[in-house]
Protein backbone atom coordinates (compact mmCIF):
# COMPACT_ATOMS: atom_id res chain seq x y z
CA UNK A 1 0.00 0.00 0.00
CA UNK A 2 1.46 3.32 -1.02
CA UNK A 3 -1.23 5.50 0.43
CA UNK A 4 -0.13 8.78 -1.46
CA UNK A 5 -1.44 11.94 -0.33
CA UNK A 6 -4.26 13.76 -2.12
CA UNK A 7 -7.70 13.17 -3.18
CA UNK A 8 -8.76 9.14 -2.69
CA UNK A 9 -12.16 10.18 -3.95
CA UNK A 10 -13.06 12.87 -6.26
CA UNK A 11 -17.19 13.06 -7.37
CA UNK A 12 -18.34 16.09 -9.33
CA UNK A 13 -21.78 16.62 -9.82
CA UNK A 14 -22.32 12.72 -10.19
CA UNK A 15 -25.80 11.70 -11.56
CA UNK A 16 -26.75 8.40 -12.20
CA UNK A 17 -30.78 7.67 -13.56
CA UNK A 18 -31.53 3.92 -14.09
CA UNK A 19 -34.27 3.24 -16.43
CA UNK A 20 -37.47 1.17 -15.62
CA UNK A 21 -40.95 -0.11 -17.26
CA UNK A 22 -42.32 2.38 -15.30
CA UNK A 23 -39.75 5.76 -16.44
CA UNK A 24 -36.68 6.89 -14.79
CA UNK A 25 -35.99 6.60 -11.47
CA UNK A 26 -32.72 9.41 -10.22
CA UNK A 27 -30.99 7.32 -7.75
CA UNK A 28 -28.25 10.21 -7.41
CA UNK A 29 -29.02 13.75 -8.35
CA UNK A 30 -25.83 15.93 -8.67
CA UNK A 31 -23.48 14.96 -5.65
CA UNK A 32 -20.44 16.66 -4.94
CA UNK A 33 -17.63 14.61 -3.10
CA UNK A 34 -14.06 14.70 -2.51
CA UNK A 35 -12.56 11.82 0.39
CA UNK A 36 -8.72 12.19 1.13
CA UNK A 37 -6.16 9.61 1.60
CA UNK A 38 -6.36 8.61 4.97
CA UNK A 39 -10.18 9.39 5.65
CA UNK A 40 -12.87 6.89 7.61
CA UNK A 41 -15.70 8.23 6.11
CA UNK A 42 -19.59 7.74 7.02
CA UNK A 43 -22.14 7.18 4.34
CA UNK A 44 -25.48 7.57 6.06
CA UNK A 45 -29.08 7.60 5.10
CA UNK A 46 -31.84 5.80 4.37
CA UNK A 47 -33.13 3.37 2.09
CA UNK A 48 -32.93 4.85 -1.67
CA UNK A 49 -31.13 7.70 -0.36
CA UNK A 50 -28.43 6.31 -3.40
CA UNK A 51 -25.87 5.34 -0.97
CA UNK A 52 -25.03 2.27 -2.76
CA UNK A 53 -25.66 4.09 -6.11
CA UNK A 54 -22.59 5.96 -5.34
CA UNK A 55 -20.36 3.60 -4.28
CA UNK A 56 -21.08 1.34 -7.31
CA UNK A 57 -20.13 3.93 -9.05
CA UNK A 58 -16.79 4.53 -6.77
CA UNK A 59 -16.13 0.85 -7.42
CA UNK A 60 -16.98 1.23 -11.50
CA UNK A 61 -19.14 -1.07 -11.27
CA UNK A 62 -21.72 1.48 -13.00
CA UNK A 63 -20.90 4.60 -14.61
CA UNK A 64 -22.20 7.87 -14.07
CA UNK A 65 -25.42 9.31 -16.25
CA UNK A 66 -23.55 12.85 -15.79
CA UNK A 67 -20.56 14.67 -13.78
CA UNK A 68 -17.64 12.44 -13.21
CA UNK A 69 -15.93 9.72 -10.50
CA UNK A 70 -11.91 9.76 -9.96
CA UNK A 71 -10.52 6.79 -7.80
CA UNK A 72 -6.69 8.27 -7.03
CA UNK A 73 -7.01 10.52 -9.98
CA UNK A 74 -7.92 7.49 -12.31
CA UNK A 75 -11.37 6.00 -13.99
CA UNK A 76 -12.82 4.12 -10.71
CA UNK A 77 -12.44 0.56 -12.63
CA UNK A 78 -8.84 1.40 -13.43
CA UNK A 79 -8.64 1.90 -10.01
CA UNK A 80 -9.88 -1.49 -8.86
CA UNK A 81 -7.63 -3.26 -11.88
CA UNK A 82 -4.59 -1.84 -10.17
CA UNK A 83 -5.47 -3.05 -6.97
CA UNK A 84 -5.94 -0.10 -5.13
CA UNK A 85 -9.49 -0.26 -4.15
CA UNK A 86 -11.12 -3.50 -2.35
CA UNK A 87 -14.64 -3.79 -1.40
CA UNK A 88 -16.96 -5.15 1.38
CA UNK A 89 -20.19 -5.69 0.16
CA UNK A 90 -23.28 -7.16 1.68
CA UNK A 91 -23.54 -10.91 -0.40
CA UNK A 92 -22.07 -12.53 -2.83
CA UNK A 93 -18.61 -13.10 -3.77
CA UNK A 94 -18.07 -17.04 -1.63
CA UNK A 95 -18.19 -20.26 -2.98
CA UNK A 96 -20.06 -22.68 -0.11
CA UNK A 97 -18.32 -25.71 -0.56
CA UNK A 98 -14.82 -23.88 0.00
CA UNK A 99 -13.32 -23.74 3.28
CA UNK A 100 -12.47 -20.00 4.82
CA UNK A 101 -8.81 -20.23 3.99
CA UNK A 102 -9.04 -21.79 0.56
CA UNK A 103 -11.43 -19.21 -0.31
CA UNK A 104 -8.70 -16.53 0.69
CA UNK A 105 -5.96 -18.84 -0.75
CA UNK A 106 -7.75 -19.08 -3.96
CA UNK A 107 -8.38 -14.97 -4.64
CA UNK A 108 -5.17 -14.36 -3.38
CA UNK A 109 -3.79 -16.29 -6.31
CA UNK A 110 -5.32 -14.16 -8.92
CA UNK A 111 -3.35 -11.23 -7.37
CA UNK A 112 0.90 -11.11 -8.49
CA UNK A 113 3.18 -11.69 -5.39
CA UNK A 114 -0.07 -11.73 -3.08
CA UNK A 115 -1.00 -15.58 -3.04
CA UNK A 116 1.78 -16.85 -0.98
CA UNK A 117 0.97 -18.70 2.60
CA UNK A 118 2.44 -15.54 4.28
CA UNK A 119 -0.20 -13.22 2.63
CA UNK A 120 -3.21 -15.82 3.78
CA UNK A 121 -2.41 -16.42 7.19
CA UNK A 122 -1.40 -12.60 7.69
CA UNK A 123 -5.28 -11.33 6.10
CA UNK A 124 -6.97 -14.05 8.22
CA UNK A 125 -5.38 -13.00 11.69
CA UNK A 126 -6.32 -9.48 10.68
CA UNK A 127 -10.06 -9.75 9.51
CA UNK A 128 -10.45 -12.04 13.04
CA UNK A 129 -11.33 -15.66 11.24
CA UNK A 130 -8.14 -17.56 11.22
CA UNK A 131 -10.14 -19.65 13.87
CA UNK A 132 -12.53 -20.12 10.76
CA UNK A 133 -9.52 -21.15 8.70
CA UNK A 134 -10.55 -25.28 8.35
CA UNK A 135 -14.80 -24.00 8.21
CA UNK A 136 -16.53 -24.49 4.74
CA UNK A 137 -17.90 -20.97 4.30
CA UNK A 138 -21.55 -22.50 4.10
CA UNK A 139 -20.96 -23.24 7.70
CA UNK A 140 -20.19 -19.25 8.27
CA UNK A 141 -23.00 -17.17 10.17
CA UNK A 142 -23.64 -14.29 8.13
CA UNK A 143 -21.50 -12.23 10.08
CA UNK A 144 -18.62 -14.72 9.82
CA UNK A 145 -19.51 -14.56 5.99
CA UNK A 146 -18.71 -10.61 6.50
CA UNK A 147 -15.48 -10.27 8.32
CA UNK A 148 -14.34 -13.40 5.18
CA UNK A 149 -15.07 -10.70 2.96
CA UNK A 150 -13.21 -8.41 5.00
CA UNK A 151 -10.45 -10.80 4.37
CA UNK A 152 -10.81 -10.71 0.70
CA UNK A 153 -10.49 -7.54 0.58
CA UNK A 154 -7.73 -7.58 2.27
CA UNK A 155 -5.65 -9.51 -0.04
CA UNK A 156 -4.56 -6.72 -2.51
CA UNK A 157 -3.56 -4.48 0.11
CA UNK A 158 -5.74 -1.86 -1.11
CA UNK A 159 -5.09 1.74 -0.20
CA UNK A 160 -9.19 2.37 -0.28
CA UNK A 161 -11.50 0.16 1.06
CA UNK A 162 -14.93 0.47 -0.04
CA UNK A 163 -17.91 -0.83 2.98
CA UNK A 164 -21.44 -1.21 2.17
CA UNK A 165 -23.66 -1.76 5.19
CA UNK A 166 -20.36 -3.76 6.56
CA UNK A 167 -21.72 -4.98 10.06
CA UNK A 168 -25.47 -6.42 8.48
CA UNK A 169 -25.86 -10.03 10.23
CA UNK A 170 -23.54 -9.33 12.75
CA UNK A 171 -24.22 -9.30 16.65
CA UNK A 172 -22.93 -6.41 19.41
CA UNK A 173 -20.03 -8.18 19.77
CA UNK A 174 -19.73 -9.55 16.25
CA UNK A 175 -20.18 -5.82 15.46
CA UNK A 176 -17.70 -4.34 18.09
CA UNK A 177 -14.88 -6.45 17.08
CA UNK A 178 -15.31 -6.21 13.22
CA UNK A 179 -14.58 -2.29 13.87
CA UNK A 180 -11.76 -2.42 16.11
CA UNK A 181 -10.52 -4.40 13.26
CA UNK A 182 -11.37 -1.86 10.99
CA UNK A 183 -9.42 1.08 13.34
CA UNK A 184 -6.33 -0.85 13.28
CA UNK A 185 -6.66 -1.05 8.73
CA UNK A 186 -7.13 2.95 9.55
CA UNK A 187 -4.54 3.35 11.77
CA UNK A 188 -1.93 1.93 8.93
CA UNK A 189 -3.28 4.94 6.78
CA UNK A 190 -5.70 3.03 4.49
CA UNK A 191 -8.59 5.21 3.63
CA UNK A 192 -12.06 3.64 4.43
CA UNK A 193 -15.59 4.43 3.24
CA UNK A 194 -18.18 3.08 4.43
CA UNK A 195 -22.37 3.11 4.40
CA UNK A 196 -24.32 2.40 7.16
CA UNK A 197 -27.69 2.58 8.31
CA UNK A 198 -26.57 2.22 11.88
CA UNK A 199 -25.66 5.61 13.62
CA UNK A 200 -23.80 4.90 16.53
CA UNK A 201 -21.39 3.32 14.23
CA UNK A 202 -21.07 6.29 11.88
CA UNK A 203 -20.76 7.95 15.14
CA UNK A 204 -17.86 6.23 16.77
CA UNK A 205 -16.17 4.80 13.74
CA UNK A 206 -15.63 7.92 11.48
CA UNK A 207 -13.77 10.98 11.48
CA UNK A 208 -16.55 12.32 8.65
CA UNK A 209 -20.18 11.82 8.03
CA UNK A 210 -21.60 12.50 5.10
CA UNK A 211 -25.55 12.12 5.12
CA UNK A 212 -27.39 11.45 1.68
CA UNK A 213 -31.30 11.44 1.15
CA UNK A 214 -33.10 11.52 -1.77
CA UNK A 215 -29.72 11.32 -4.05
CA UNK A 216 -27.89 14.39 -2.52
CA UNK A 217 -25.66 14.94 0.14
CA UNK A 218 -27.29 17.42 2.77
CA UNK A 219 -24.56 17.45 5.57
CA UNK A 220 -21.18 17.18 5.76
CA UNK A 221 -19.19 17.08 8.55
CA UNK A 222 -17.61 16.21 12.26
CA UNK A 223 -20.08 13.91 14.18
CA UNK A 224 -20.46 17.44 16.04
CA UNK A 225 -20.78 19.62 12.76
CA UNK A 226 -23.64 17.52 11.27
CA UNK A 227 -25.38 17.40 14.98
CA UNK A 228 -24.96 21.49 14.77
CA UNK A 229 -26.92 21.47 11.53
CA UNK A 230 -29.82 21.10 14.48
CA UNK A 231 -29.06 23.75 16.23
CA UNK A 232 -29.47 23.48 20.04
CA UNK A 233 -32.66 21.65 21.33
CA UNK A 234 -35.66 20.05 19.62
CA UNK A 235 -38.76 20.40 21.10
CA UNK A 236 -41.65 17.71 21.49
CA UNK A 237 -45.23 17.75 22.35
CA UNK A 238 -48.36 15.24 21.86
CA UNK A 239 -50.11 14.79 19.02
CA UNK A 240 -53.72 15.37 19.28
CA UNK A 241 -55.56 12.26 19.05
CA UNK A 242 -58.06 13.60 16.53
CA UNK A 243 -55.97 13.33 13.18
CA UNK A 244 -57.52 16.22 11.44
CA UNK A 245 -56.62 18.52 14.72
CA UNK A 246 -52.87 16.70 14.56
CA UNK A 247 -52.10 17.05 10.61
CA UNK A 248 -53.51 20.92 11.54
CA UNK A 249 -50.99 21.18 14.04
CA UNK A 250 -48.13 19.59 12.27
CA UNK A 251 -48.79 22.00 9.05
CA UNK A 252 -49.02 24.98 11.50
CA UNK A 253 -45.65 23.86 13.10
CA UNK A 254 -43.82 23.91 9.80
CA UNK A 255 -44.90 27.50 9.13
CA UNK A 256 -43.18 28.49 12.35
CA UNK A 257 -40.56 30.99 11.58
CA UNK A 258 -36.76 28.76 12.01
CA UNK A 259 -38.27 25.53 12.17
CA UNK A 260 -35.65 23.17 10.47
CA UNK A 261 -36.84 19.90 10.87
CA UNK A 262 -40.66 18.48 12.15
CA UNK A 263 -40.70 14.76 12.66
CA UNK A 264 -43.48 12.62 13.71
CA UNK A 265 -42.58 10.07 15.99
CA UNK A 266 -46.11 7.63 17.09
CA UNK A 267 -48.16 9.78 19.05
CA UNK A 268 -45.28 13.04 19.79
CA UNK A 269 -44.33 15.60 17.03
CA UNK A 270 -40.79 16.88 17.66
CA UNK A 271 -39.64 20.49 15.88
CA UNK A 272 -35.77 21.08 15.67
CA UNK A 273 -35.19 24.52 15.33
CA UNK A 274 -32.19 27.38 16.87
CA UNK A 275 -33.94 29.34 19.28
CA UNK A 276 -36.12 26.02 20.65
CA UNK A 277 -37.39 28.62 23.55
CA UNK A 278 -39.23 30.51 20.53
CA UNK A 279 -40.92 27.62 19.28
CA UNK A 280 -42.07 25.99 22.95
CA UNK A 281 -43.98 29.64 23.38
CA UNK A 282 -45.55 29.01 20.34
CA UNK A 283 -46.47 25.65 20.44
CA UNK A 284 -47.73 26.05 24.05
CA UNK A 285 -49.17 29.55 23.63
CA UNK A 286 -50.55 29.85 20.18
CA UNK A 287 -51.14 26.60 19.16
CA UNK A 288 -52.57 25.18 22.93
CA UNK A 289 -49.80 22.12 22.21
CA UNK A 290 -49.24 19.68 25.72
CA UNK A 291 -46.78 17.60 26.34
CA UNK A 292 -44.05 19.57 26.02
CA UNK A 293 -40.55 18.16 26.88
CA UNK A 294 -37.57 20.07 25.41
CA UNK A 295 -34.00 18.11 24.73
CA UNK A 296 -30.82 18.42 23.79
CA UNK A 297 -30.21 18.00 20.23
CA UNK A 298 -28.26 14.38 19.07
CA UNK A 299 -27.01 12.91 15.88
CA UNK A 300 -30.06 11.14 15.97
CA UNK A 301 -31.94 14.33 15.37
CA UNK A 302 -29.85 15.55 12.89
CA UNK A 303 -30.35 12.76 11.02
CA UNK A 304 -33.83 12.55 11.38
CA UNK A 305 -34.49 16.35 10.59
CA UNK A 306 -31.98 16.40 7.69
CA UNK A 307 -33.32 12.88 5.68
CA UNK A 308 -36.92 13.48 6.58
CA UNK A 309 -36.41 17.68 4.91
CA UNK A 310 -35.12 15.75 1.97
CA UNK A 311 -37.77 12.92 1.56
CA UNK A 312 -40.79 15.87 2.14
Amino acid sequence: MDGAAGAAIELVGLEKTFRTKDGEVRAVRGVDLRVDAGEVVALLGPNGAGKTTTLDVVLGLTEPSAGTARVFGRRPREAVTAGRVAAVLQTGGLLRDLTVAETVRLVASTYDGRGGADVVDDVLVRAGVAHLAGRLVSRCSGGEQQRLRFALALVPDPDLLVLDEPTAGMDVTARRDFWAAMHAEAARGRTVVFATHYLAEAGTSADRIVVVAGGRVVADGSVDEVRSRVAGRSVSVDLPADTGRGDRLVTAVRRLPGVVGVVVEGSRLRVSAPDSDAVARALLVDLGATGLEVVAGSLDDAFATLTEGEAR
